[in-house]
């Protein structure tokens, strides 16, 4: 004999797992954003600090012009790295840094259950 309810209640399981195993991996996914945007993040202030150094350096006057113009080829060539780091840095096609954008992530089995990841410039 058939169990027609039993079938139903599996079956709404079976559904609700695999949402579930699906969302898990879209948290996974929105945790990697977070990571690889912390990472980028991590660069760009290790430049801003190098160059706040250089700047407090450059303030000192015994130094040269040579050592002025030194200093500020640094200070140029760190400020074009965070250029490139904010343009470049992505996670699966989306540039994290260069453009505002809002990601929403469905990190439950049921619609609405989301998380939006704000992305500011």
């Amino acid at each position: 004999k058939d169990d027609a309810a039993g079938q139903a209640i599996a079956n709404r399981f079976t559904a609700n797992i695999k949402g579930l195993t699906q969302a898990s991996r879209n948290a996974n996914d929105g945790i990697s954003i977070a990571q690889t945007t912390e990472g980028a993040l991590n660069e760009i202030n290790n430049n801003l600090q190098r160059v706040r150094e250089l700047a407090v350096q450059s303030a000192n006057s015994t130094n040269s012009q040579s050592d002025l113009d030194s200093i500020q080829a640094e200070i140029t060539q760190r400020l074009n790295e965070i250029d490139r780091v904010s343009g470049q840095t992505q996670f699966n096609g989306v540039k994290v840094l260069a453009q505002d954008n809002t990601l929403t992530i469905q990190v439950g089995a049921n619609d609405g259950e989301t998380i939006d990841i704000d992305l500011k410039q």
